[in-house]
Formats: structure tokens, sequence, C-alpha cells
């Protein structure tokens, strides 16, 4: 197999597993589960379970599931969103979902401020691409790089014991990540670049403005 074959396999691969729907699971999972996380503490091995599978269907089951329906239906023509118009109804209902686990969450009290500002971080950013998308096709994927990897910064910095290797490899695999845009999607850097500072800001924005 060609090397070029064989990186445009490699980045295609890292843009499904690292996908906006996904990202958001692999951040909460690892808050929930890695030792050097206290976020929730106190939590017991099935409350912790049960949370990731909260943020599982909220962030991922729910909106795959309306752009698998979607594609079904006819309204559009391909699950990878190729166009703006494609976008619009999916990223409607994105927010709502997202919503409502920023909504959920937020009123339970023994939940962690950094989650609830997480949750809401990336309901702003759902918004805000849905405005944005009027315009120009940002990228997905580097919006969510962007705010997840700003998130593990801000928690690192408030955690007593930082984020040890776990924040190069965030770093890493979210420069990756708008390396996979350019390789396998029609992007341009405009719209990756953009991506990334929509992200970054709109979690910036929630951790500063947001008690």
């Amino acid at each position: 197999m060609k090397p070029l074959k064989l990186n445009r396999l490699f980045f295609q691969f890292l843009s499904w597993v690292l996908h906006p729907v996904f990202q958001p699971v692999w951040v909460i999972a690892f808050l929930l589960f890695c030792e050097m996380s206290t976020a929730f503490l106190g939590f017991r091995p099935f409350q912790r379970w049960l949370i990731l599978g909260q943020a599982f269907t909220l962030y991922a089951f729910f909106p795959l599931v309306t752009v698998g329906l979607l594609k079904a239906l006819g309204f559009i023509e391909s699950v990878q969103l190729r166009t703006q118009r494609e976008r619009v109804i999916p990223l409607l209902a994105a927010g709502i979902w997202y919503f409502w686990i920023w909504y959920v969450w937020k009123n339970l009290p023994d939940y962690p401020a950094e989650l609830v500002r997480l949750t809401l971080a990336i309901w702003t950013a759902s918004w805000a691409t849905l405005m944005i998308n009027t315009r120009m096709k940002i990228s997905l994927h580097t919006i969510s790089a962007g705010l997840m990897l700003t998130f593990l910064c801000l928690w690192s910095l408030n955690h007593p014991y930082g984020a040890g290797i776990y924040l190069p490899v965030a770093s890493l695999l979210a420069g990756l990540i708008g390396a996979a845009r350019f390789v396998v999607s029609d992007h341009t850097q405009t719209e990756v670049y953009a991506g990334y500072v929509l992200g970054i800001s709109a979690m910036l924005i929630i951790h500063f403005f947001y008690l």
C-alpha cells in the first residue's frame, strides 16, 4: 500500500475516532475515570458509568441518530454533511441535545462546576457554529478540538497535580485533527483555523464569565 494512501487512511480513522460527537465523551470519560482527576471524588462506580452513559447518549447517540434519520428521509445527501445547507438541521438538533444535558447537569448540586462549564461551552459553540454556518462551512472537528484542548489546559491549571502526559497528548491530537481536515476533507485553511478560534473562544468565555 502506498504511503500516501496509508496517510489518508490514518487521518480518516482519526477523523472518525475524534469526531466532534465523540470528543466530549472522551474528555468526560477522562474526568470520570482518570486517577489524576478529583472532579468526581465521592461518586460510586455505578454513578460514574451512568454519567458517561448520559454523555454518550446526548453528545453522540442522539446526534448520530438524527443524521441517520435525515439521510434515510432524503433531507441530506451524505452523513458527512458536505454542504452548509445539510448542516442546518443537525446543528439545530445538536443544540437541543446539548442544552438539555447542560440544563440537567447544572441543576444537580453534586456535579462539579468544571463539568457544567464544559457542557455550557459546547452548547454555546454549537449555536455560534449555526450562525457562522450561514457564511462559511467552518470545521466542526477543529471547533471541538480547540474547545476540548482549552478545557484541559484550564483544568490542569486549577488541578493540584496538573495533567501530566495527558495534556501533551491532547495537544498532539488537536493538531493532528487539523491536519486530518486538510487531508480528508474539502475545508479551506480559513475554515479549519476559524474552528480552533471558535472552540478556544467559547471555552475561555464560559470559564471566565460563567460562575
